[in-house]
């Protein structure tokens, strides 16, 4: 296979597996190899994609930047699928946590249920993902997130319960309300810059004059699309829909909802606001509290506030729930409010006395490493844990922290695993989740803000505190009646170890991922390597001007 057609690699492994899924549905057996496989497949196509980026194999002559155009067609005309180092970051994080989170759905989702729809669903989904980390087009961004909201839909809803059912129509009436604002968005920076890709987006914005944009109207249209992105990620003021949809969820879909479907949104913020956005020419924006010389120092402040409040008010509503798999839904607000205020060191700007000194050197490739890590981090980690509450459920038939007790001695595999997720989550060293928090709190230290130091440190204790909980009252202790007369699943525990092992390892040899995530931030700022390995100057030689 040729460098660059290994970026569609991935893109069609999903979709031909989902389809395969398909068509041998009334073959259950046959349907769980077939998805078997295909997740095996998707692995090793990420795994030669992120080889090939990492080798420093790339398009037009930009090494580490791979572009596929479907049929021939040169951007900014057709569509162009592009692998970064920040692609590769994220497909990477997804296929590992994807392939666990299938295999646990072998064991775990009722053969009828496998038989209907579960597994093309599965795989739909992992198609939107797949397709949101390699689009360069931003009309197409709308499309794959709709491929991927389409399948997490009815998977939310796939036990068919009233208390299902009701989290999966807020859930899906938020997502329809974000999709069409997105939308209006979209029509409104194609309307404005005359183009919907991403790299001819990103010049013309650098050049507005050239080519008649006016930047105030982008301003408002990007403040629209981030408001979506903050929904799909479920950043404070737009978590609502969390902790409903994530207990409805059946446990390895709620594991992909927190490991992989969030980090869709954190994707989209760094892509167009680092890549595209942050190319704008500099202009003078201020609101009350907030000012900034260009779009990525304004929404600096913005993300800085949106974290706090996350990590603030996901922390303190994890403390007091009263079972798994509600402390680990409102724990997830919490600790993507780690990753986008390490965004918010990235961007800059002004907020509370604090000023980030450089916001497009050293502060910015470090707050965006921080992010990146802290994301493979919870989407390890948290993946880990909501199998585990999976695994809890199938073996003693209820999470309900006053009906647990003793779980670490009547099934330490299980406890295990769950243990070194846990402290992951809260950061001791070797794990990788102590990085993460490492690289936020210097990067926090390099941006000047005590108000970040602060938050960061607010935030640790947090989550020591609803870790402990869930573990003393869970785990600890003597075993309850319902412990005593539990059965363990013993296929269930094994892969929520191999999760908690990798997070591990990528602990222990930090060296390669602090590498990958620093590449991945330089790619995400590289605007103008972005723009060259596109290749638009070869579509523009023929004086066509661009368009879409």
């Amino acid at each position: 296979m040729a460098t660059e057609q290994l970026v569609v690699a991935p893109l069609l492994v999903a979709l031909v597996t989902a389809i395969l899924t398909l068509v041998v549905h009334q073959y259950t057996r046959v349907q769980q190899v077939v998805s078997g496989l295909g997740g095996i497949a998707y692995l090793g196509a990420v795994a030669m994609l992120v080889q090939r980026v990492r080798s420093g194999a790339g398009s037009h002559g930009v090494e580490g930047v791979l572009t596929y155009q479907l049929s021939d067609w040169g951007a900014p005309f057709g569509i162009a699928l592009v692998a970064d180092d920040l692609s590769a970051f994220m497909l990477a994080l997804t296929a590992v946590v994807s392939l666990v989170a299938l295999a646990f759905s072998m064991r775990y989702i009722d053969e009828a249920g496998q038989r209907v729809s579960y597994h093309p669903l599965y795989h739909f989904m992992l198609v939107g993902v797949t397709g949101s980390f390699l689009t360069g087009d931003i009309f197409n961004l709308f499309v794959w997130f709709e491929v991927m909201l389409m399948s997490s839909y009815v998977l939310v809803v796939f036990y068919s319960g009233p208390r299902h059912t009701k989290a999966a129509l807020q859930y899906v009436v938020l997502n329809l309300v974000g999709s069409a604002l997105m939308l209006l968005a979209i029509g409104g920076l194609y309307s404005t810059t005359g183009t919907l890709n991403m790299a001819d987006m990103a010049r013309r914005l650098a050049d507005p004059a050239s080519f008649g944009i006016t930047l105030a109207p982008v301003l408002g249209l990007s403040a629209v699309l981030f408001v979506v992105f903050a929904l799909k990620a479920g950043i404070v003021p737009f978590q609502w829909w969390v902790p409903a949809a994530y207990r409805a969820a059946p446990a390895p879909v709620s594991a992909m909802l927190a490991g992989v479907v969030k980090k869709v949104g954190i994707y989209a913020i760094i892509r167009l606001y680092f890549t595209v956005f942050a190319n704008a020419a500099p202009m003078d924006l201020s609101l009350p509290g907030l000012a900034g010389e260009s779009t990525l120092a304004f929404f600096g402040p913005v993300l800085f506030i949106m974290g706090a409040a996350s990590i603030v008010l996901g922390g303190v509503a994890a403390v007091n729930r009263d079972d798994i798999d509600n402390l680990l839904a409102y724990s997830s607000i919490g600790q993507v409010g780690f990753i986008v205020i390490g965004l918010a060191f990235a961007a800059g700007g002004v907020v509370a006395g604090w000023q980030a000194p450089d916001p497009y050197g050293s502060v910015a490739v470090l707050g965006l490493a921080a992010a990146l890590v802290y994301s493979l981090n919870h989407a390890l980690a948290k993946a880990a844990l909501f199998l585990a509450s999976g695994a809890v459920y199938e073996s003693v038939g209820t999470i309900e922290f006053d009906e647990l007790g003793g779980l670490a001695g009547r099934m330490p595999l299980l406890s295990t695993g769950f243990f070194v997720a846990a402290l992951s989550l809260v950061g001791v060293p070797p794990l990788l989740g102590f990085f993460g928090k490492f690289l936020v709190f210097d990067a926090a230290v390099n941006a000047g803000s005590n108000l970040g130091i602060g938050v960061a440190l607010l935030g640790a204790i947090l989550t020591i505190a609803y870790v402990t909980r869930a573990w003393n009252r869970g785990f600890w202790g003597e075993r309850t009646e319902a412990v005593e007369q539990a059965t363990p699943q013993y296929g269930l525990f094994a892969t929520v170890l191999v999760l908690a092992v990798v997070a591990l390892a990528v602990g222990v040899a930090f060296d390669p991922v602090v590498d990958a995530a620093i590449d991945a931030a330089e790619a995400a700022l590289g605007t103008d390597s972005y723009i060259e390995a596109v290749g638009l100057e070869d579509s523009l030689t023929g004086g066509d001007g661009g368009g879409h």
